[in-house]
């Protein structure tokens, strides 16, 4: 059961793309249905003419001005794209699992960032707003601004974050890249 929980927590969901296309495509057919139901009683059509819907169709490049036929082709493929890459893409969350015998334990990424910029904080010797974290799927960037005129050891900066992260033992372990900023802030 754990392992389908963590799944559930480390992949985003599908849902409301695939509930929206669904919709469209009932939509869709419930149209084409209701007109080939009030053509073969002989009404007239409720919204859209078999019979002159695929004469337009099978005339398309005549008659349409180039720019709206450019236009309306490329807004369908990006539509197509994104749903294709939508279904094809593992759509993984930005989120760290941290083994437990005893529970399904995720942390958010900015969770993560705050501790590990407070450690990179007291490993530089510097305050809060000088230090800025983003953690991304397999990196930990950390950037420094330090207090000038104080110089600051950017190797002991990653030791220090390296070390807080293999002690939340968060897996993937991400990579640490630290930068220290060459202008520093006055008197912090």
């Amino acid at each position: 059961m754990t392992p389908r929980i963590l799944r559930r927590e480390l992949h985003a969901s599908r849902a409301v793309p695939a509930v929206l296309t669904a919709a469209l495509v009932v939509l869709g057919s419930a149209l084409l249905f209701l007109e080939a139901v009030l053509k073969a009683v002989g009404d007239p059509p409720f919204l859209l003419d078999f019979e002159s819907a695929a004469a337009w169709l099978g005339s398309l490049p005549a008659g349409v001005a180039p720019a709206v036929l450019g236009t309306g082709s490329f807004l369908l493929f990006v539509v197509g794209l994104v749903l294709f890459l939508l279904a094809v893409l593992p759509g993984r969350r930005i989120r760290y699992v941290v083994p437990s015998e005893r529970a399904a334990v995720v942390v958010d990424a900015e969770v993560l960032a705050s501790a590990l910029a407070r450690r990179a904080r007291l490993a530089a010797g510097v305050a809060p707003e000088q230090v800025m974290v983003t953690v991304g799927r397999r990196t930990a960037e950390v950037q420094v601004r330090p207090t000038s005129g104080i110089p600051v050891d950017a190797a002991a900066v990653q030791a220090a974050v390296e070390d807080d992260l293999r002690y939340a033992s968060v897996e993937p372990l991400p990579v640490v890249r630290v930068r220290i900023a060459p202008s520093g802030v006055i008197g912090q």
